[in-house]
């Protein structure tokens, strides 16, 4: 995805192919810019594990979300090579909010952090990314 000037719903229809995120785990793109990304989910009774407590799967989904679309709007195509996430805390919240931005932005690598909180701002896990672009 190269063009910086799609429409908010342009870049969710582009990204709607990530059927995962989108339909096993329901997250929906709220912004969408170069560099910066937030994308949401509602959790559900999919999303939890055994323990009653959102899998660490589906939060991760929601953070490599955002980094996609942060890393790929205005560039040229970029694949995550080495994602580390942090849980931090349990959601105390009903909505997962992940926020991605890009920390430095080179030719062919560039290297990402993503937060994910929930509604209440309970800080819910940090992920950060290094990502490859080909150029």
């Amino acid at each position: 995805m190269t063009s910086e000037d799609l429409t908010l719903e342009q870049v969710r229809a582009h990204f709607a192919l990530d059927r995962f995120a989108t339909e096993a785990c329901m997250a929906v793109i709220t912004e969408a810019e170069r560099g910066h990304a937030i994308c949401e989910m509602t959790v559900d009774e999919i999303h939890l594990n055994a323990m009653g407590n959102v899998m660490g799967g589906a939060i991760f989904t929601l953070a490599d979300y955002a980094l996609a679309v942060a890393c790929n709007v205005g560039e040229a195509p970029t694949v995550a090579i080495s994602n580390s996430i942090s849980f931090i805390n349990t959601i105390k919240g009903q909505r997962l909010i992940a926020e991605c931005q890009v920390d430095k932005s080179g030719r062919s690598i560039g290297f990402y952090t993503t937060t994910v909180t929930d509604e209440l701002g309970t800080l819910v896990a940090i992920m950060t990314a290094t990502c490859f672009r080909k150029v």
